[in-house]
Formats: C-alpha cells, structure tokens, sequence
C-alpha cells in the first residue's frame, strides 16, 4: 500500500495560472473577468475541501481534480475518495450568497438561472459509472455536491438530495471517516489505471486573447500580486504586504510566467529584463540565467532553455 492516502493532490491548472497572470498584467473583458473569478474561487473551495481530506485516518485512497475522456466526451472530478467497496465522488462547490431552486432550476439571489450542481453531478456520476463498466471494477459510486462557503445559503432545496451544506462538513468527514476499509492489490490497480488516463489539461478549455505588448511589464509580488515590488540587497519586498522573495526566486517565476505564456519565446536576457519592468539590473539577470538554466548560441544570438 501506499502511505501518503492523498494520492493525487490538487494542483493549479494551466489554465488557471494563465488567467491569473493576465488578470495581473492587462484589462481582462468582463466575461474573461468573471471567467478568472470563477476559477479562483473553484480552487480555493477544492483548496478547502483538500484540507478536509487531508485529515482523513481511514485506510482509503483520495484523488482530487480528475479529468477524463469517454466516447470523445471529457468530465470532470472535484474529488474522488475510494474506500473498500464505495467510492465517494464530489462535486465540491464555493458559492457565496443566496440560491434557492424553483420549477426543477437553480437561481442565483437576481433570478439569473445557474448552471444545477445536482445536474452537473448527475452527469459526473453516470460518466463515471461508464467509465467503472469500461475498466471492468465494480464500485457503488456515491455523489454529493458539497458546499463549502459558510456564506452559502439555499432556499427551497429538493428534499432528498445529495447535498452537503457547509454546516454538515464535519459530520460529512466523520461518516467518511468511519466507512469500512480493507484496501487490497485490486484498489491500487484501480487507481494506477485512474491516474494514467486522467488528462492534464482539458483540451476544449478556451483562453482570453492576448499578446505580449498588452501585458504590463514589473516585478510583481509572489503573495499578493502587487507591482509595488522594491528590490533591496538580496531580496525583493512587497511594498503593499511586505512579502519578501529571493531576487533570484522572484526571476525564476517570472521566467516560468514567460515560458508559460508565451511558450514560442526564447528566453533571453533581454527578455526577462524588460518583462521584469527593469526592476533587477540587466548583469543580475544574466548571472541567475547562466546558474539555472542551459545556454544555448552566443553574444546576441544566445538564449537559455
């Protein structure tokens, strides 16, 4: 068996870090906003319920974020939580205000329908089950939609439903926590077989457009996303939350944040100096260049990768 019980924790998508550079360095449109929004507050609520997992003593295997293909169909899994013969799927959700459901549909506190937890789980679920048929295991599959905001209120709810509301979290764990457990070879081949077809990125996902003249240049604050950012000796402090980073740390995440947005790019000096808004002085930035990465070409011609 093995002995770390999260065996696949949650990790921010690509697309999510590039939502969050762009929302930092250039005026998203509105939908794109409430795109990043959406994303941020999905993390954090699966951030949260990770944290409840995480807590879990039971001998039982928890996966978060999956995200797999079926018949040319791609769902999504907040989090899965597999025990003997049951095996916990979770719909996990970070709504904040008042919802309540009328004729069968789900409304926010201005009437604006929103998209049904239950449907989404509905459909999570019977994916699921397919996907269980088509690997030939046999597990009874139990979904819940879970509310993790104490700020979310629902009215009119449909009585018998599989939902948790924030104030049942710590009973929700407790029942998980005491569910029977006997994890043998058959477990473990499940979730090895799980974990080589999930998907690292959905392939339909769409991002804002953008070019690199659109994206404000400067040194930006790992905590707190500020450009008030002032680089003293060593280190470079946040002048907004006074976080401090390594100047060459804060340099290896900017690169990484130009790999990752702009991946056709040679990462030069250049580059790097004037996407750091000239914050760190030009020789600095070749010398952390030269230490981390390969080198490749010579005088201007170089570029490190």
């Amino acid at each position: 068996m093995w002995s770390d019980v999260n065996l696949k924790p949650l990790a921010e998508s690509k697309r999510f870090k590039i939502y969050r550079s762009l929302n930092t360095r250039m005026e998203l449109l509105p939908d794109d906003r409430w795109n990043y929004q959406k994303l941020k507050s999905g993390f954090e609520g699966e951030m949260f319920f990770q944290s409840l997992t995480d807590k879990l003593q039971c001998d039982c295997y928890v996966l978060h974020d999956l995200l797999f293909e079926l018949n040319g169909t791609t769902f999504q899994i907040d989090s899965l939580i597999i025990f003997q013969d049951i095996i916990s799927l979770n719909e996990v959700k970070n709504f904040t205000g008042d919802f309540f459901y009328e004729d069968g549909k789900f409304y926010d506190s201005n009437k604006k329908e929103r998209k049904d937890p239950l449907a989404q789980l509905d459909r999570c679920e019977s994916m699921f089950r397919q996907l269980l048929e088509k690997l030939g295991f046999k597990f009874i599959v139990v979904g819940k939609v879970v509310h993790v905001n104490p700020e979310f209120t629902l009215y009119q709810a449909p009585r018998e439903v599989p939902i948790i509301f924030p104030t049942q979290l710590n009973t929700y764990m407790r029942k998980l926590e005491a569910a029977p457990v006997a994890l043998n070879n058959k477990h473990r081949k499940f979730v090895e077989k799980l974990l080589s077809l999930h998907q690292e990125e959905n392939p339909y996902s769409k991002l804002p457009p953008y070019a690199y003249c659109q994206c404000r240049k400067g040194l930006t604050c790992a905590n707190c996303l500020s450009f008030e950012v002032s680089v003293v000796g060593q280190r470079c402090v946040c002048v907004d939350c006074g976080h401090e980073e390594k100047v060459e740390s804060a340099i290896l995440r900017h690169v990484e944040e130009l790999r990752l947005l702009f991946p056709d790019f040679k990462i030069t000096t250049n580059l790097v100096f004037e996407w750091c808004g000239g914050g760190v002085d030009k020789k600095r930035v070749r010398r952390i260049l030269e230490k981390k990465y390969k080198r490749v070409g010579v005088h201007q011609w170089t570029y490190y990768e």
